[in-house]
C-alpha cells in the first residue's frame, strides 16, 4: 500500500503509546468491551521496560546488595572484591528481554488489543494517522476516545560543544554495553544520583556535577545530604553549586568546562538535566493544542476543553513516575468506559473510581541509591508554602533496633509530617538502607488520612526497621 492511499479503520478507543501507561488504558478499555487499538513507534513496553525502571534497577541491585552485605559482620570480608560487571550487564539485558518486545506484544494480542506499529499523529478530532516503518499509512478513527500516553524524553541543555560530544541521556546510561573508566554525570536529581551510584559501583570513576546547593532538590534536604555522603564514601566526586559552561569531545575524551574555569575530563558524560513531554510531532495543533506541550487534564485524565481526548502518565505533568502513570491509566480507562456506556461519573467524589486523587496528596517515590530514599506526600517546605499548619517529626533511623541488625552502623533519617489541624500524617520521608520497603505503610497512612492517635494501634513487629513508626509517634507525643 503506497503512501498516497490510507486505509481507514474504526475503533472505540485509540491509544498513542504502548508503554505501561498505554497498556493499562488499553487493557481497561478492552475489558469494558470497547474495541481498542494501540500505536507504538518503538518497543511495546516503553521507556520503563527498556531504558528506565527495569534496566536501571537491574544495574543498581547488585551495587546496593554488596553495600548492604559489607555492613553485616561475618559477611563483610566475603564481598570485598569488585562486582562482575559483565554478569551485571548480562542480567540487565535479561530484564530488558534483550530489547525485544515479543512477549509484551503477545500479551496485548491475547487481550484483544490491536497493535499498530509506526508513528501516530492526531489529524483532527478522534482521528489518528499512523505511518508504519514501511511508510504505509492508516487512519484510525476513534468512536469514543483517544488517549495520549507517549511519556517523556530527556532534555539536553544548550551548551557549546554538546551536540558533538555524543553525550549519554538516561537511555544510554541504562543500556550501555561497557563500563566507562571515567563518567561525568551532570544533574543531581533522581536519574543523576541513581546512575552515579550504579556506574560507580560497577567500576567507573564518577564525577557528579549538580547546579543546586544539594542533591535531590525536590525532596527533604537531609535526603540529598545523606545520598551525597553515600556517593562520596563509594568513591564518587560529588560537587554541588557547580555550573557546566561547555562540553567538548576530542577523540575518546570529553572535557567539561565549569563555571569557575576548572576542567573535568571523562570518557563518557551523562546529561541528567530534566524531561520534556514526548508530544512533539504528535499533531496536537490539529485539535487546538501546541505540539511539544504538556497537556492539562481533569482528575479523570481528560484533556481540558475536550470530551474525547485523554492525556495519561508523564504527558500531563502530574507525576513523572511509572506507578503513578499506571494508577492514572486505571482511572482513565474506567472513565472512558463509563462515559462510553453513558454512566454518569461522580465528579464530586474525590475517592471515586474516576478520580486520580492520589496524584495530589499521596505520590510515593523511591530513589534506589545507597542509602535509599523513600518519600510520599509534600515536603515540609512544600506544605508550609501551601499555607498548611504542619509539624515535622524527625528521628534517627539508626537508633531503631531492627536497623542495627539490618546493617552494622546503620545511618539514616526519618521524617513524619503531621497536619496540626487534622492530626493526620500528610507526608513521610525515610532515608537509609532498605528504606524503600517502608514506604507503602506511609502511603496507606497518607492516602487514608489516618489520625495519628489511631496509628498508635498499628503495632510494628520487633525487631524490624518499621519500628521507626513507633519512635516517630513517641517523638510527636513528646
Amino acid at each position: 500500500m503506497g503512501q498516497g492511499h490510507a486505509a481507514t479503520i474504526e475503533y472505540d478507543v485509540v491509544v498513542l503509546g504502548a508503554g505501561p501507561v498505554g497498556e493499562n488504558v488499553a487493557d481497561r478499555a478492552r475489558a469494558a468491551g470497547l474495541s481498542t487499538a494501540i500505536v507504538e513507534s518503538e518497543l511495546i513496553g516503553g521507556e520503563c521496560s527498556y531504558w528506565a525502571c527495569m534496566p536501571s534497577k537491574a544495574l543498581l541491585r547488585p551495587v546496593i546488595a554488596r553495600a548492604d552485605a559489607r555492613r553485616v559482620p561475618g559477611l563483610r570480608q566475603s564481598v570485598q572484591g569488585p562486582l562482575d560487571a559483565a554478569a551485571v550487564l548480562a542480567h540487565r539485558d535479561y530484564y530488558t528481554n534483550h530489547w525485544k518486545d515479543d512477549g509484551q506484544a503477545g500479551w496485548l494480542d491475547s487481550i484483544g488489543v490491536r497493535v499498530h506499529r509506526g508513528h501516530g499523529r492526531l489529524d483532527g478530532p478522534k482521528r489518528v494517522t499512523v505511518t508504519s516503518p514501511e511508510r504505509e499509512r492508516h487512519v484510525l478513527v476513534a468512536r469514543k476516545a483517544v488517549a495520549v500516553c507517549t511519556g517523556s524524553r530527556a532534555v539536553l541543555p544548550d551548551l557549546p560543544g554538546l551536540a558533538g560530544a555524543r553525550a549519554w541521556t538516561s537511555r544510554e546510561a541504562t543500556s550501555a554495553d561497557h563500563v566507562p573508566e571515567r563518567l561525568a554525570v551532570v544533574g543531581g536529581g533522581v536519574v543523576g544520583t541513581e546512575m552515579a551510584a550504579a556506574w560507580q559501583g560497577l567500576g567507573s570513576r564518577v564525577t557528579l556535577l549538580a547546579r543546586g546547593d544539594g542533591l535531590l532538590p525536590r525532596m527533604e534536604p537531609f535526603a540529598g545530604e545523606l545520598v551525597a555522603e553515600g556517593l562520596r564514601e563509594a568513591g564518587a566526586d560529588v560537587r554541588t553549586g557547580t555550573d557546566v559552561t561547555s562540553v567538548v569531545r576530542r577523540g575518546d575524551t570529553v572535557t567539561l568546562t565549569l563555571g569557575d574555569g576548572s576542567l573535568v575530563e571523562a570518557d563518557e558524560v551523562l546529561m541528567a538535566t530534566g524531561r520534556a513531554p514526548r508530544t512533539d510531532d504528535l499533531g496536537l495543533e490539529s485539535v487546538g493544542f501546541e505540539d511539544g506541550s504538556w497537556l492539562t487534564t481533569d482528575d479523570s485524565c481528560r484533556v481540558a476543553g475536550t470530551d474525547w481526548l485523554y492525556a495519561v502518565g508523564d504527558v500531563n505533568h502530574r507525576a513523572l513516575l511509572t506507578h503513578q502513570g499506571k494508577y492514572q491509566a486505571r482511572i482513565a480507562g474506567a472513565a472512558i468506559a463509563a462515559r462510553a456506556a453513558g454512566v454518569p461519573l461522580l465528579e464530586t467524589d474525590p475517592w471515586g473510581a474516576h478520580a486520580a486523587t492520589a496524584d495530589h496528596r499521596a505520590v510515593p517515590q523511591v530513589v534506589f541509591t545507597d542509602p535509599e530514599v523513600a518519600a510520599v506526600g509534600p515536603t515540609l517546605a512544600e506544605a508550609e508554602a501551601a499555607g498548611r499548619r504542619v509539624r515535622a517529626v524527625d528521628h534517627d533511623m539508626g537508633a531503631v533496633a531492627g536497623a542495627g541488625l539490618y546493617a552494622h552502623g546503620y545511618r539514616g533519617q526519618a521524617r513524619m509530617l503531621v497536619d496540626l489541624d487534622t492530626e493526620t500524617v500528610i507526608g513521610a520521608t525515610f532515608v537509609g538502607p532498605g528504606a524503600g520497603e517502608l514506604l507503602h505503610a506511609a502511603t496507606v497512612a497518607v492516602t487514608a488520612e489516618v489520625p495519628v492517635e489511631r496509628l498508635w494501634h498499628a503495632v510494628p513487629a520487633y525487631p524490624t526497621i518499621s519500628e521507626i513508626w513507633l519512635r516517630l509517634l513517641e517523638t510527636y507525643r513528646g
